[in-house]
């Protein structure tokens, strides 16, 4: 099923995954939230069982059905409010130990659960760059993924949009990075500022 790394072949699925992605996130942002959801969900269902640049290994893609999620909840659905932070050059740990290079350039403030909380905004400062926001929560570790969750990583093409001066985070979105699925992967994982002090039920359950 995987491609052979390193051939023309690999580079070209991993290119046709990104396009589907991004194709896949223009739809989501331009349709009603969980008919979008669904559809989300269907999706990468598909292209974790049957695309070449599936992040499962053998033993899970053997087994796989579909991946887990809680329940569309609206609650979950919110617009943090961007303001700008000091850059700070962040060297911000992965599942496999090497440190990927971000700077934090702003602060998305919300209110979830009854409480005020916010979440740091990252850059990867590598070519390209890309806006990446990764989560943990009270769930990390139970529920799901302990390495943490993502909510947006634009240099993938996960990217929920905004309305005005916000950003969108809607949590029902909320996904395993690749590592949850194949410790061969390397993610860079929420630093502790990322770590949210209440239990996100909404999004991707733990693989198992």
């Amino acid at each position: 099923m995987h491609s052979i790394p390193g051939t023309v072949t690999s580079e070209l699925d991993l290119l046709d995954w990104r396009r589907r992605t991004f194709a896949l996130y223009q739809a989501v942002r331009s349709g009603p939230p969980e008919a979008a959801w669904q559809t989300w969900r269907e999706t990468r269902d598909e292209l974790f069982a049957a695309h070449p640049q599936t992040p499962l290994d053998e033993p899970a893609l053997a087994a796989f059905t579909a991946l887990e999620f809680f329940p569309y909840d609206t609650a979950f659905r919110v617009v943090g409010a961007l303001s700008a932070t000091e850059p700070e050059t962040r060297e911000i740990d992965s599942s496999t130990g090497e440190r990927i290079r971000f700077h934090r350039f702003a602060e998305a403030a919300f209110e979830l659960a009854g409480r005020s909380l916010t979440l740091p905004v990252f850059w990867l400062d590598g070519y390209g760059g890309g806006v990446f926001v990764p989560f943990a929560d009270a769930t990390s570790g139970q529920e799901t993924y302990g390495g943490g969750r993502y909510l947006i990583d634009t240099v993938k093409g996960a990217d929920l949009g905004g309305e005005g001066s916000g950003l969108l985070l809607d949590f029902n979105f909320a996904y395993n990075p690749s590592c949850a699925y194949d410790p061969r992967w390397t993610c860079p994982l929420p630093p502790r500022d990322s770590r949210l002090p209440i239990a996100v039920r909404a999004g991707e359950l733990r693989f198992t």
